[in-house]
């Protein structure tokens, strides 16, 4: 049965616009530096020319049809999923690290659904005017005003979506001949389909939803408390400082200066309001810490903007932390990293990163096994000579077509039988399968446990490799 309360509020709540008003400062910069550089990495790299034999020359593409990933100069293929587990768990332990250090910074600045928010609220502020323009206009009446404002703001919004639908998709085609074949028809269904639900989802999430995307769907505002310690730099509010001991009080007369708040009992806070209205959740930050906050920092820097209008010192908003603000007599805020778990995320992230490194940078043209065929171990022929047989798998790596030359070492020459070819041609990201066998008379068979069979790209002998394999014979345990 619900309680009183819940059947009040319900699982979801009817969204209440938010206009945000613009601020500057700090933090204000360094949400607009990240914006314009994920923007600029987003929906210029389909677009940056990059010189291939046998691809489209686009630096970034996702070829599905040919099962690889071309970032620049690396070719990624489905062998090396490895790469894929690795990005997952570093991704995983940075937003842990970073968590632990200071909150949820991630959602604040680099989040998709804040930088896209970000920049819808900017067509909306740009069209429609500041915050006080846009709260007259979205109460007043429907109008030539209000249609023409509204409205272009919505087709603006509507074109961003569209082209972050058709800048994801450049990046599985080549992106001129896709801008070319989707306005001319041409295209395939499934770009139609996939821009047309991206431009949905887009304009649904950043203009229409926004915070509660945050707050409904997005699952990390919920369990960020798990990973915070008191020690985690957050944004808060200096309630010691701002309340006093008789509660904030707008600044009038007679209660401006901080002699004359001290006198009365007054905190710092002049209940501006000015920290709620920059606030792209709609929350008082004064009411401590909450689950909606995104820590973006854009009320630090409406609080610094009012404190230094009144000559006040900064910092009544700040990142600080729990046991910071706790202590009777606040330090300097600074970033607590000296922990075991912190220190465990740490390591472990350079770790994991030092090895994806090494991976990548250490990866051959090619890979390769070599299997011996188990049943039957060997097979004695009718004059007596001893056969194995093996399974050569080889996976070109490369970008062009290469062929490999297969030897042995450690038998006699003749001794390899790879039917009626010592060479085999592989395409890139494909995969090729030889059969070999080896026959030796019993007398060597019984001196020869292990041999060596070599793979040599075709006029590459420096990158030529060898695997020792086993040679069975009767009396020999396997």
């Amino acid at each position: 049965m619900q309680t009183g309360l819940e059947e009040q509020l319900g699982l979801y709540q009817k969204r209440i616009p938010i206009f945000t008003r613009s601020v500057k400062g700090r933090f204000r910069r360094f949400k607009t530096t990240v914006l314009a550089l994920a923007y600029a990495i987003y929906f210029l790299a389909p677009w940056l020319p990059w010189s291939r034999l046998d691809a489209p020359a686009q630096a970034v593409l996702f070829d599905l049809p040919g099962r690889r990933f071309l970032i620049f100069g690396l070719t990624v293929y489905p062998q090396d999923v490895i790469w894929l587990a690795l990005l997952l768990f570093i991704a995983a332990i940075l937003l842990f690290f970073v968590t632990g250090l200071v909150g949820r910074a991630f959602c604040g600045y680099f989040c998709f659904q804040t930088l896209w928010t970000d920049f819808f609220i900017w067509i909306e502020h740009t069209i429609q005017g500041e915050r006080p323009a846009r709260v007259r206009l979205y109460r007043q009446p429907w109008d030539r005003e209000k249609v023409l404002k509204v409205g272009g703001t919505h087709a603006l919004w509507l074109l961003a979506s569209f082209w972050t639908g058709m800048t994801f998709v450049a990046y599985f085609t080549y992106a001129p001949q896709l801008v070319l074949d989707f306005f001319s028809g041409q295209a395939n269904a499934a770009a139609y389909i996939t821009v047309s639900i991206l431009t949905v989802s887009t304009y649904a999430a950043a203009g229409l939803m926004r915070e509660q995307i945050c707050t409904y769907v997005c699952p990390y505002g919920r369990f960020q408390s798990v990973m915070y310690e008191p020690e985690t730099l957050a944004v808060h509010y200096d309630a010691k400082r701002g309340e006093a001991a008789h509660g904030r009080a707008s600044a009038r007369a007679g209660q401006r200066t901080l002699a004359e708040r001290r006198e009365k009992g007054f905190g710092d806070c002049v209940d501006c309001g000015l920290c709620v209205q920059v606030c792209p959740a709609g929350i008082d930050i004064r009411d401590g810490l909450q689950y909606k906050c995104i820590s973006c920092g854009l009320c630090i820097d409406a609080c610094n903007t009012i404190m230094d209008s009144f000559g006040f010192p900064r910092g009544l908003i700040r990142y600080d932390s729990e046991r910071n603000l706790a202590s009777p007599e606040p330090a300097a805020p600074k970033i607590e990293w000296k922990r075991l778990k912190t220190i465990g995320y740490g390591v472990a992230l350079i770790l994991m990163s030092a090895y994806l490194v090494y991976s990548i940078g250490s990866r051959g043209s090619y890979d390769r096994t070599v299997n011996q065929i188990r049943q039957p171990l060997y097979v004695v022929l009718s004059n007596g000579d001893i056969r194995n047989r093996y399974q050569i798998h080889i996976t070109n790596k490369a970008a062009q077509d290469q062929t490999y030359v297969i030897s042995a070492n450690g038998v006699p020459a003749g001794a390899l039988d790879l039917g009626n070819f010592r060479q085999i041609t592989v395409k890139p990201g494909h995969s090729g399968l030889v059969q070999a066998s080896v026959r030796l008379p019993p007398a060597l068979a019984a001196r020869t446990q292990h041999f060596e069979l070599v793979i040599t790209p075709l006029g590459k002998p420096a990158e030529a490799r060898s695997e020792t394999v086993r040679f069975d014979a009767p009396g020999i345990r396997p």
